[in-house]
């Protein structure tokens, strides 16, 4: 190491890290050029956090690398790690746009909002991916979108593990101030759990579709080594992912155990779970009211229908995320090109649904524009006809979509109206959750000007509009009903068993009334055998 340039002792080294970095899992002439780059950029990397040097004399000897890098003659200050990478013939060019990161570091910039956090992790992880792609002759423009997704994702994590460690060594916040903003602001992020949580998870969010992205990098590599490694990084990537989930970075730190390095290990050789697979896990992880009717399905069935809910689910939490306004948007947008060019694993699974099941683009563009309006800071229905848009949207778009992937595409209507009505028993529902959101979804015509959530849920008008609502949703069971009376019965039974759950809650709200406390109602056990049966067709 120069002694002169460096600014002490490697803080870590290529086996001390959060993920694999020149693994056996490489052929031997790959892992020297993996090592030559590796000291490169950890040298860089101490100088740019080094406690105890200047922004300015870090940025002098991050110059001094560069123009090693470049080529310049040794001068007093010899950087033979710059000149070893020079030698080697490989990662001089991504080296040196991983300084430009470095210098961003040493001058503790931040990031503003998403855009930049993530042009931040294109500059300080990205090249990495295309470093080991390059020297594995592997350029596919498809393999370098999804490597540049899993750096961006184990930049991402490792961020959120040394949250706190940065903040207070070093002075460094890398989470988007515009998200911290959102939740009250930096201190309230990081000395109060609840923003630090709603922040972390809409982070987590966005890092899980990344990863959703970098799946297929396995199954498109050339080298069968590259691709285990890649394979196994994405398996540690999810383990860590889930742990940083369950646990908060600020009471101790989040890592890695030898089981999950041994799971990951363990089902790289497949090139990690298929696109399938991962679409069946997040509807396993999100617990939906709607598993029972999903569960009634086989086959291809099942398999597009948990497509349709993977994708409403992304962008529900998107909607619901803790990002401002502008940037959800921004995120809506982004699934909207998915669905013309799909490049996640959900994206792909629910192209294949459409495909399989003809189902309507224009259906999945509803479903974007509810979450649209969900996205608002605050939340207001001027009268019925908006919410009965709103209704259609984000509800009859899935009934619709739902009866083609039943098999009874003539039941559209069904569909639409059990969507709706659906939507109304939500809605009644979960009044205490969306007024915290500052959202109000009963028609301000039914309620005056004056709907300020803060006071919504004492006013005695509310009681009324929900009764009216109340009796819409009543109403909408019986045509349903009816509707069903002169159909065939067999392919609707997934509907049939969402439509009795959700009936049972209707009662159960209608019983328990709208004035507080209003105890969020749940089927009981006898009643979730009872779902179970009918899924089965008993």
């Amino acid at each position: 190491m120069s002694a002169s340039i460096a600014a002490g002792p490697a803080t870590r080294g290529p086996d001390s890290e959060n993920f694999p970095v020149a693994s056996r899992l490489l052929a031997p002439a790959i892992r020297g050029l993996v090592l030559a780059f590796y000291r490169v950029v950890r040298l860089a990397d101490d100088i740019a956090d080094a406690p105890d040097l200047d922004p300015a004399e870090k940025l002098r000897r991050l110059d001094v690398i560069e123009a090693a890098l470049d080529g310049a003659p040794p001068g007093p200050e010899g950087v033979p790690e710059a000149a070893a990478l020079r030698e080697s013939g490989a990662g001089v060019e991504e080296a040196r746009k991983m300084l430009i990161a470095f210098r961003r570091d040493s001058r503790s910039e931040g990031c503003a909002d998403w855009e930049a956090l993530a042009d931040y992790c294109a500059h300080s992880a990205d090249p990495v991916g295309r470093f080991l792609l390059r020297i594995h002759g592997d350029d596919d423009p498809a393999a370098i979108r999804a490597a540049d997704a899993l750096c961006t994702s184990l930049q991402i994590l490792n961020h959120i593990q040394d949250m706190g460690v940065d903040r207070e060594t070093i002075g460094r916040v890398y989470i988007p101030r515009s998200w911290m903003d959102e939740a009250g602001g930096e201190e309230a992020v990081f000395t109060r759990p609840g923003p630090r949580r709603a922040v972390l998870d809409a982070l987590l969010d966005r890092t899980d579709t990344l990863l959703d992205v970098a799946a297929a990098l396995p199954r498109l590599l050339r080298s069968r080594r590259l691709a285990f490694q890649s394979a196994t990084t994405i398996g540690c990537a999810r383990r860590l992912l889930a742990r940083l989930r369950a646990a908060d970075p600020m009471a101790g730190r989040v890592a890695l155990t030898k089981a999950d390095f041994l799971a990951a290990l363990a089902a790289a050789p497949g090139n990690g779970p298929s696109d399938a697979a991962l679409v069946r896990a997040r509807v396993v992880r999100a617990g939906s009211s709607f598993s029972k009717g999903m569960a009634s399905l086989r086959g291809e069935r099942r398999r597009a229908l948990y497509a349709v809910y993977a994708f409403c689910r992304a962008v529900d939490d998107i909607a619901d995320g803790a990002a401002p306004e502008a940037e959800k948007r921004a995120f809506l947008m982004e699934w909207r090109a998915k669905l013309d060019e799909p490049d996640c694993a959900v994206s792909r699974e629910l192209a294949r649904a459409r495909a399989g099941f003809d189902l309507p683009k224009s259906e999945c563009e509803a479903m974007i524009a509810g979450m649209e309006t969900d996205s608002t800071a605050r939340l207001r229905l001027p009268d019925e006809a908006a919410l009965d848009l709103y209704c259609r949207r984000v509800a009859g778009s899935v009934g619709a979509l739902s009866v083609r992937i039943f098999g009874a595409p003539e039941a559209e209507d069904f569909g639409l109206a059990l969507g709706r009505t659906l939507q109304l028993v939500n809605i009644l529902r979960d009044i205490d959750e969306d007024a915290a959101r500052d959202r109000v979804y009963i028609p301000l015509s039914w309620l005056g000007p004056d709907a300020d959530a803060a006071t919504l849920l004492s006013r005695p008008d509310l009681y009324e509009a929900c009764h009216r609502l109340l009796a819409r949703a009543e109403d909408g069971f019986a045509a349903a009903e009816a509707a069903l009376a002169g159909a065939d019965a067999r392919p609707l039974r997934p509907a049939r068993v969402m439509m009795w759950a959700y009936r049972r809650i209707l009662e159960r709200l209608a019983a328990r009334g709208f004035h507080p406390p209003r105890l969020r109602p749940r089927l009981g056990p006898a009643e979730k055998l009872r779902l179970a049966a009918m899924a089965l067709g008993w």
